[in-house]
């Protein structure tokens, strides 16, 4: 009769054994600042996850940092491992050290950071080339801008996003040695990232000077460019300052709503957003009419929706995992610029033909592009 319990015990241990093997992949997602709905990298991160859960039956959970008096309270990479989650991302360079000391503590969970390096055998950093798609929209800047006056608003003041001013200034430089790129931050703290009125003003301000496109690189805080561009709509020739005069009149052709036609009668330009990380073409039509001139001039877009999917896709089908350094760039399509129903008025098939060449050069390091 002994036999039996043996038995029993054996058919649990396989039974359990079978449960956990098709137990669905648990994905955590450790936020940055600025929500999930921000309309660039943390809104990238979860719809990348979103698009996985949906396509392997993973199961998908978030954690969002609130701030307190003292700057953040927690990240999200201990209390993701700690519910159980086989693999946490952490979006952003903020959730480094998060992440590094719950891979000490958690070693068979995988954990991977966008935007840094953390160290740990169990652990992967995405990062990405963003100088090499703000080249491309500098560029565009560039050939678009009638006064050849741009502007760019970075969040926090750290090296990553000095990658994407030095980028942007680039492509400008690279077409217009003459024009004037005003830059300027929002702040040093985490906060910079979630600040639009701060933005907003800056942006005005640059207006002022006669910037007539401004790239906002500034996670959440970006929608107060695109809020001041839409509000203005253009620049007027009387309200230029002292040096600053129009150009060209490149869109003279493309339909107008009618509250532009209205507010920008006479001497004036259209003014232009160039939005970030994800597709922000569509915010800056501010009549719903994708067929009038639209006030994002393009995006650009670092595609952390696919690089997470990607890697969830890898787990999931437990293919290679390659901790250390991964880097997405032109080269194998991480970041590019946005062309889309919004814009293709603005940018013309002779343009996009000229920056598939600059892609290429780029690529093959003919044009090296800085990052600092």
């Amino acid at each position: 009769m002994a036999l039996f319990p043996r038995l029993i015990a054996a058919f649990s241990l396989l039974a359990l054994s079978a449960a956990a093997q098709s137990a669905p992949l648990s994905v955590g997602i450790a936020l940055d600042t600025g929500g999930k709905n921000d309309h660039s990298f943390n809104q990238a991160a979860w719809e990348g996850a979103q698009r996985a859960a949906k396509d392997f039956g993973v199961k998908v959970s978030l954690f969002a940092p609130k701030e307190d008096a003292q700057g953040l309270a927690g990240r999200g990479a201990e209390p993701l491992a700690q519910a159980g989650a086989n693999l946490v991302v952490g979006v952003g360079f903020a959730n480094k050290d998060s992440v590094e000391q719950a891979a000490k503590n958690y070693s068979a969970v995988k954990f991977a950071v966008v935007d840094d390096l953390p160290s740990g055998p169990n652990t992967v950093g995405l990062r990405f080339r963003e100088q090499e798609g703000s080249f491309l929209v500098g560029y565009i800047a560039a050939k678009s801008s009638s006064t050849g006056v741009v502007g760019f608003v970075g969040g926090q003041d750290v090296p990553v996003i000095h990658k994407f001013q030095a980028g942007f200034t680039a492509g400008v430089k690279f077409v217009c040695p003459n024009c004037q790129v005003i830059s300027a931050y929002i702040g040093k703290t985490p906060a910079a990232w979630n600040d639009p009125a701060t933005a907003k003003a800056l942006a005005a301000s640059m207006q002022r000077r006669g910037a007539d496109i401004i790239f906002a690189a500034a996670g959440g805080s970006g929608a107060g460019v695109v809020a001041q561009v839409n509000a203005a709509q253009c620049l007027k020739a009387s309200a230029l300052p002292a040096g600053v005069t129009f150009k060209s009149d490149l869109f003279a052709a493309v339909a107008k709503s009618a509250s532009y036609t209205s507010s920008c009668a006479g001497n004036t330009r259209p003014a232009f957003f160039i939005g970030v990380d994800s597709n922000q073409n569509y915010l800056g039509d501010t009549d719903r009419n994708p067929k009038t001139l639209n006030h994002g001039l393009t995006s650009m877009v670092k595609r952390v929706d696919n690089v997470v999917y990607s890697l969830i896709q890898n787990v999931v089908k437990k293919q290679s995992w390659r901790t250390g350094d991964q880097s997405y760039g032109l080269e194998n399509g991480g970041v590019g610029y946005a062309l889309d129903q919004y814009n293709r008025a603005l940018i013309t098939p002779q343009l996009e033909e000229v920056l598939g060449k600059v892609q290429r050069l780029i690529v093959y390091r003919s044009i090296q592009v800085p990052v600092k």
